[in-house]
């Protein structure tokens, strides 16, 4: 693999602390938001397993339903996350 230079040294930014501290504030938030999404998954698997087996739409039950939006909202929060962070 002529051409490929993997000793060249990569280029470092600097980075802000006050920009850190508020990309980590921001991921905080976000992850939060996150673990309160999770967490309803889970108390209604725990406790009412009745309303997570009940379809809802196309023949999937609402596990299926709550575990595909657990993925979207995943996605959702990391684009938020990546566009917050680029403004700062």
């Amino acid at each position: 693999m002529a051409g490929l230079d993997f000793k060249a040294p990569a280029g470092r930014e600097q980075e802000d602390a006050a920009v850190v501290a508020h990309n980590t504030r921001i991921g905080a938030v976000l992850f939060v938001i996150y673990v309160a999404f999770y967490g309803g998954f889970m108390a209604l698997s725990a406790f009412w397993p009745e309303e997570m087996s009940k379809p809802l739409l196309g023949g999937a039950n609402v596990a299926v339903w709550y575990g595909f939006a657990l993925i979207v909202v995943a996605l959702v929060l990391a684009l938020i996350y990546m566009r917050i962070c680029r403004k700062a």
